[in-house]
Parts: C-alpha cells; structure tokens; sequence
C-alpha cells in the first residue's frame, strides 16, 4: 500500500513537471521572432540588340547562284531577350539572317554559357530569313573536304558560300547582344497575345488544272483552280514592361518569308514593322525581337491577285507596317500578369533524319550537265543540276541531317522550333496540338535543313518549287511530321502560366443606369 502511494506521487510530480516544461517551450516558442517566408521570385527581363550589317560587295544570299549587295537600305541586326524566373534563364534571340547553321548555334550557345552561365539548351536562335541580309552558306565544316574537285568548284564559285570574316562579327554579335541583355536584367511584367494580319502574307503554291501545284504560277494564270494551302494570320506578340509602366521589348512572331527586299542590304520587312513599333510607342529604340513563324510556303505575293504588286518599297512598308501595327495593338489590349506569374521552362529533343538521296541515273545526267554553260543548258536546268551533283557528294559525307526541335516556355506561352522553311500547315497543327493558350511555331531555329514540305505536297498533287531535291531540301518525306510531333510532345511536357484576366463582372452588383431605364417619349 504504501509502495503504490509513493508511485502515484511520482507519477503525479512527473505530469506536473511535463506540464510546466511544456508551458515554458510554448511560450518560449511563441516569444521567437516567426521565420520570414521566402520571397517570391520575381521576372527578370533584358533585351539588347547588336548591329550585324555586312559589308557592300559581300555575297547576297537567297538564291542559288551568285549575287552581290550593292546598295545600303537599312541594318540588320541580331537582337536577344533574356528572361530570368529566379529558377531559370532563357534566351530569345533573333537574327537577320537568310538562316543559322548548326555548327554557328553550337559555338554561340558555348561562349554565351560561358560568358553568361545560360545553359545550351536555354538558347534559341532563330533567323528572320532575311532575303537581303548578309553571306551565310549551308554547307557544315567537312562537308566537302574529301569531294571532287568539280563538287568544290560548284559549291565554292558557283554558289553561296560564308564569308569568314562575317561570320566571326556574326558570332561577336550574336554573344554581345545576349550578354548584355542577361547583365541589364531588371524587375518585370509581361502579357502575351495574339493579333490577326490576314492582308499581307499569302501561300505561294497553287493548285493547277494539270492536277499538280506550283509555285508562284503567275497572277492572271487560267490554268490556276485554288492556293494550296493555307496562311498562319496570327500576329503573336510577348510584351516586357518594367515595374513602372516603362515598355523594355516586345518579341513578335509571324508567319512570311522576308523576300519583299527593298534594294540593297536590308532586314526586309522585320526592319518597316520594327520602325512602325518604335513609331506607335514614342520609343525611338525600342528592341524588337522576331521569330520567324512557319512559312516555307508562305510569302507577300498573292498569285490569285487582281492588280499587280506594289514596288519593292512600298511592299516592305506594307508588310512591316502592317504587322507591326497589329503587333501594337495587341499591346494595347493584354492584360499584364503578376511579376511572379510569368513561370519560364525548356524542353529539347536532337535527334537525325535521313536525306533523300537522288537517283543513279539522275547523278549520271546530272555531272553531264553541270560540265556545259547555263546558256547551252538553260539556266534553270543547269541550276538544278548543280544540285544534283552537290547533293549527291553531301551524301557521301553526311547522309543524315542533325534537327533539333526546342520548346521553350515563357508564362502561357511557348516558342516551338524546328531547323527548317517549314510549310505553315504544320505550324498550324502544332498550334492545335499543344495545350498552351500561345504557342509560337519558330521555323529556322538552331540549325538549317532547307524546305520541309508536307507529305501531300510530296504526294501525286503536289510539287513546286518547294518540293524539288535539292543540296539545300532533302529532308525524307516523314521529316517535317517528326519535327511537328515532336515540338507537340515537347511543349506538352510543361505547364502553362497563366492569361491574366480583369476582375469579372458581378451579377446584380452595380445598379443600373437612371438615365437609360425609360420607355421612349413620344411627346
């Protein structure tokens, strides 16, 4: 009895102590200063650009011969976005420029990794497609070391080639521009949108009575039923504001080729709707970055046009002031989101893809050819015989073409690229595959594989320009479908951001207008 009385008494000293000791931890816990929630990340954002003019007498590109500038219109430039969510840095970069070769975007993306600490595949570098733009050749180093000598000759006299000395300015440039865009990162909101231009960009492949399509049959052709397919009127648009209201950059994305070319050495269009921006906004430096939609078969030039076409200068002013004023007044209409609302994420996928390769007998017709003038031959016939012949050396040396397919994300946006001119069709199914409010199709991005047409256009109805085998197109027929797929998959992969929305209206919380609630008076 007396041993259980003594054992409840400690029992009854060790809840009291217990209590007393948690009381004390309580309060003690309650007097500590609360733990600061981390911050929230806030958007980051810089734009930059760089100027990237070639020199008169420099090789012109866009065809398949030799041409050279002669006059000076207006400059082209490389310029870059940077976007930083506290978790990750991305960088848009846009350059005037008929196309970026792979082995370029892989040097760039390492010295600006290097420079910046921007990872590879956080770069996307895409080219305006610039008619009138500085020399840039297709061809990769080796392509051609162990060809002929005839190949080398066609290759390096007959046709465009990289001059040197630009491309080192080109890659200068390009890495001046994003750093300095990473390094003036300041405290931002955006808001994407998208507008409608429907006026300025038609395809250039028509259906014919003979059951094929053509390319640019000629406006007033009888023979002419129908296009053949369709255009891309969305004006995608990504505008940076600072915390104060101040505009840093818009990014723009369109579908149609730069071939309006105003004489002499130009950014094309890009460069009349960048001045129109500049003009609206009352910032006479406002950066502008363009990312060219797909548009393989997509130009100014309508062949079911009544009238005929406007002179160059006048065409460039159309198309750039045009897309650009619609540009402007997408701007005015989105709402911009939270500064912490504008998520940032990346997806890649590099892979290879087989070229199609030109018959035996058409090489052997071919090296014939190629071994006459253009005069004796013709200089269309002779031209494409060329091709012929470096295509089939290029298959020797690289029978496989190395795409990559990038999606990048920016808030409820996401940029969606592939290497190539590609038909706006499967921009078009790209935008309808991807769960992203905006999604941005970015053709000539990280590379160059020449025209991917779609499979109709390489089946018994299509042809054209487009579709003809050549050492700059030679995609196999599936190419451009494993590009869409995989940009689909890719974007799909990430979560939007969200639209930003103004406040909804509420139901039986305003009363209605005195003035306006009346029958008409009659007298």
């Amino acid at each position: 009895m007396k041993t259980t009385t003594v054992s409840r008494w400690n029992l009854c000293c060790l809840a009291f102590a217990a209590a007393i000791a948690w009381a004390v931890f309580d309060v003690s816990a309650a007097a500590a200063p609360a733990q600061k929630p981390a911050p929230t990340p806030v958007l980051k954002a810089g734009f930059a650009e760089r100027d990237i003019t070639p020199d008169i007498g420099m090789e012109a590109p866009g065809g398949y011969g030799k041409s050279y500038h002669r006059v000076f219109h207006d400059p082209c430039k490389v310029r870059a976005a940077v976007f930083d969510d506290g978790k990750k840095r991305v960088a848009l970069v846009g350059i005037d420029l008929l196309f970026v070769t792979r082995h370029f975007v892989q040097e760039v993306r390492a010295e600006i990794q290097k420079r910046c600490g921007i990872k590879p595949e956080c770069v996307l570098i895409g080219a305006s497609h610039s008619h009138s733009s500085g020399p840039i050749g297709m061809g990769e180093p080796g392509d051609f070391d162990n060809a002929s000598e005839l190949v080398k000759d066609l290759v390096n006299n007959k046709g465009i080639v990289s001059n040197p000395g630009y491309t080192q300015l080109l890659k200068r440039q390009t890495v001046e521009a994003v750093a300095f865009a990473n390094e003036t990162r300041t405290d931002a909101k955006a808001a994407v949108g998208f507008g409608h231009e429907d006026k300025v960009a038609f395809n250039r492949r028509l259906r014919m009575k003979n059951g094929l399509s053509f390319s640019h049959p000629g406006a007033g052709n009888p023979d002419i039923i129908a296009y053949a397919g369709p255009t891309d009127p969305q004006v995608g648009v990504v505008g940076v504001w600072d915390l104060k209201g101040n505009l840093l950059g818009v990014v723009v994305n369109f579908s149609c080729h730069a071939t309006t070319s105003p004489g002499g050495i130009s950014a094309n269009w890009i460069w009349a709707m960048e001045q129109t921006l500049r003009g609206a906004t009352g910032n006479a430096s406002l950066p502008v970055v363009f990312m060219q939609g797909a548009c393989g078969d997509v130009t100014q030039v309508d062949n079911l046009a009544k009238f005929q076409n406007p002179a160059a200068e006048e065409w460039c002013q159309l198309v750039g002031g045009r897309v650009g004023a619609e540009a402007f007044k997408t701007l005015l209409l989105i709402r911009r989101g939270a500064s912490s609302d504008i998520p940032l994420d990346v997806r890649q996928k590099v892979w290879n893809i087989k070229r199609r390769a030109p018959s035996p007998e058409k090489v052997k017709k071919a090296l014939e050819l190629v071994q006459k003038t253009p005069k004796e031959v013709g200089a269309t016939e002779w031209t494409f015989a060329k091709e012929t012949v470096v295509l089939d050396a290029l298959m020797k040396s690289r029978p496989e073409v190395e795409v990559e397919v990038q999606a990048v994300q920016v808030g409820p946006a996401v940029f969606v690229t592939n290497p190539a001119e590609y038909f706006v069709q499967f921009g078009l199914d790209i935008k309808k595959g991807s769960k992203f409010p905006f999604t941005f199709p970015v053709e000539l991005a990280n590379g160059i594989c020449g025209y991917v047409p779609t499979e109709e256009a390489l089946g018994p109805h299509g042809g054209g320009y487009e579709t003809r085998l050549t050492g700059y197109s030679n995609l196999e027929v599936s190419g451009g479908r494993q590009m869409a797929d995989a940009g689909i998959e890719l974007a799909n992969q990430m979560t939007p951001g969200p639209v930003p929305q103004p406040p909804p209206v509420v139901p039986g919380g305003k009363a209605p207008w005195t003035y306006g609630n009346l029958p008409p008076e009659l007298e």
